[in-house]
């Protein structure tokens, strides 16, 4: 079973690699957000799980398409462009610094004739770093590590897109926010959100509609500890009166509204880790619209694999 791939992921030991696969993801995201129309809710600078990694999916630069992949697998990244040319790669090892995978970034793409140009200093982390190309402390990668982490964020991805299949109103796909380092996914009740705007444009878009989010988050010094997360924005005020399931699922204070949290230990050692995960999805939904309300009923999918035949 996959879910004998689900290892422990220990923060403390991998916090090196985490921060520079961190600051790496940012670099090439901000790629992609210089080279793809915007989207609702920032949907398109995020990075896409594939089967060996993540990719930018197709960008554009003048004539060329193009796209930047993180091979977990290999453990390269690798850019690809559309006119046939093989694809130039580097290897992803331990002792390169975040400058050095910055110049060798664009070097990459310098081949494929793409000049990209980005705003090269980190955002929204919760850790001090310098801009990119002074960068020369954050260095660590740890492959075995990255590919703990990585089994652990593909399987959740797949739970997610088992749990969308759920629903039927506008919904993201299952994807990496680089500026969290979260894999996350979020439903939508088509209403505009109401209450105070929110404090920056960033901010202000992601949160534009009424939404009910869920993700993996490996931690950080402050938790530190791989966690799945929901949460209802903007927070109903009975939110946490409406209890997650299973335990140790529980509602948290965060910021100036909650989090709901499930250990990803906890998922991990179930007797049944998929419907551990899919158990607590429902709740924080469940939660979420109840609260609300929205109307859940007329945005519930009507197919179910086990009962309609496929096409």
């Amino acid at each position: 079973m996959f879910e004998s791939r689900l290892t422990p992921l220990p923060y403390a030991p991998w916090e090196p690699t985490k921060t520079t696969l961190h600051l790496w993801t940012q670099i090439v995201g901000k790629i992609r957000l210089g080279a793809t129309p915007h989207r609702n809710h920032w949907w398109n600078v995020t990075l896409v799980p594939t089967v060996r990694g993540l990719t930018t999916q197709r960008m554009r630069h003048g004539e060329t398409f193009f796209e930047l992949e993180f091979d977990f697998v290999a453990h390269r990244l690798v850019a690809r462009s559309g006119d046939g040319a093989q694809a130039p790669s580097f290897a992803l090892t331990d002792g390169t610094s975040v400058a050095e995978f910055y110049e060798r970034t664009l070097a990459l793409l310098r081949v494929l004739g793409v000049d990209a140009h980005i705003l090269g200093k980190p955002y929204g982390i919760p850790f001090e770093a310098p801009r990119f190309a002074d960068d020369h402390e954050h260095r660590s990668y740890d492959a075995g590590a990255v590919r703990r982490w990585w089994d652990a964020l593909l399987w959740t991805a797949d739970v997610f897109d088992e749990f969308a299949s759920e629903f039927a109103g506008k919904q993201s796909p299952a994807h990496l926010f680089w500026h969290g380092f979260d894999l996350a996914m979020a439903r939508f009740s088509g209403a505009r959100a109401a209450g105070p705007p929110k404090t920056d444009a960033v901010q202000q878009e992601a949160y534009s509609h009424e939404v009910i989010a869920f993700g993996f988050w490996p931690g950080d010094a402050n938790t530190p500890g791989a966690t799945y997360y929901t949460y209802t924005a903007p927070e109903p005020q009975t939110l946490t009166e409406f209890p997650l399931h299973p335990e140790p699922a529980a509602w948290y204070p965060q910021g100036t509204g909650h989090l709901g949290g499930l250990p990803y230990e906890a998922v991990r050692i179930s007797t049944n880790p998929r419907a551990t995960l899919l158990e607590f999805l429902r709740s924080g939904y469940e939660a979420g619209t109840t609260a609300v309300p929205w109307r859940a009923a007329d945005l519930a999918s009507t197919y179910r694999s086990n009962t309609v035949a496929s096409p």
